[in-house]
């Protein structure tokens, strides 16, 4: 078995950008780690914060692991389309900054509480959980939607990976933007069963991009 350093470096880049896709699906559990701060009252109630603070680290390593993605694919993606491929790094990089922003309204409710925050203190922990859910709204439905179809059209040019996976990048993509109007305009909930539907197919997509670049790597571009 051959070390990462004896690896060519088309396998490094596949191999480093596909563990780092797989490492974006990490936050999966933040969905009911968040749940007791969605609750009226939290910000003055009292007990553990761990849970909250775990997602935030979570949440943290994705958004890394997300720029890390992009930045990972771009000499492949350059030799295609350079100006896309850096469009895909820098929406990979607002994308984390609207995680690192929502996760700053999420350890200021921490604060307050472990701080002991009175009644007075609701209106404003209702704000910083709305605030956070308007971010997770643009930084995890809207951004990686353009994501994907920027990087699906990149991979359906170059042929790195099977035609039908970049298709359901960019088909995919169309969903999940329904869904984050939907829900901007107050169509569905935003943690309904309608709104997770919506992204099932970007979720599909880079968990199954993940695994391929993991275990085949890029496919031959002389075919």
């Amino acid at each position: 078995m051959r070390t990462f350093n004896q690896l060519s470096r088309s396998r490094k880049t596949s191999l480093s950008a596909g563990i780092l896709y797989l490492i974006t699906f990490v936050s999966i559990p933040t969905l009911a780690l968040y749940l007791p701060i969605h609750k009226a009252g939290y910000i003055t109630g009292t007990g553990p914060n761990t849970n909250i603070i775990i997602g935030c680290l979570l949440e943290i390593i994705v958004g890394l692991a997300g720029i890390g993605t992009a930045v990972a694919l771009f000499p492949a993606l350059k030799k295609q389309n350079e100006g896309m491929a850096l469009g895909l790094v820098a929406v990979r990089t607002l994308e984390a900054a609207t995680m690192f922003v929502g996760v700053a309204f999420l350890v200021t409710i921490v604060a307050l509480r472990v701080e002991g925050a009175r009644n007075e203190s609701l209106v404003a922990g209702h704000v910083l959980v709305t605030m956070y859910d308007r971010m997770f709204l643009l930084g995890q439905s809207f951004l990686p939607a353009i994501d994907d179809f920027i990087l699906g059209i990149l991979l359906y040019r170059s042929r790195l990976v099977p035609r039908a996976l970049s298709l359901i990048g960019i088909i995919g993509a169309l969903p999940l933007i329904a869904g984050y109007l939907a829900v901007l305009f107050g169509l569905i909930e935003q943690r309904s069963a309608l709104a997770g539907l919506s992204a099932a197919m970007v979720a599909v997509f880079e968990f199954s991009l993940g695994l391929y670049l993991v275990i085949k790597g890029f496919r031959s571009t002389d075919n």
